[in-house]
């Protein structure tokens, strides 16, 4: 089976995370869901959104991010403490 393209994995990602669903829910023109889950667990572990964050961060006209519509489950918490989802809290505070 022909691998799904990357930019493809990256946007079912930011829809799964963005829109609250579970990984099996993601909509097909993503690809496999199972993929989805699989790139992200390895991207997460390999801090490629750290990077990506850290490479955006100079340019704040590009870049929107804004969680206040997500919807934590209750086992969300112990996600962090394993290093699955990216640190953003290293980045500049308003103050």
């Amino acid at each position: 089976m022909p691998r799904v393209d990357d930019q493809r994995v990256v946007s079912g990602i930011i829809h799964v995370i963005r829109n609250g669903l579970r990984w099996c829910d993601a909509p097909t023109e993503y690809g496999p869901h199972k993929t989805l889950y699989n790139r992200f667990i390895r991207w997460s572990r390999m801090s490629v959104f750290n990077r990506i964050f850290a490479g955006r961060r100079g340019q704040p006209d590009r870049l929107m991010i804004d969680a206040t519509h997500l919807k934590a489950h209750r086992t969300a918490a112990s996600l962090l403490k394993k290093g699955l989802y990216p640190d953003v809290s290293a980045g500049r505070r308003a103050g």
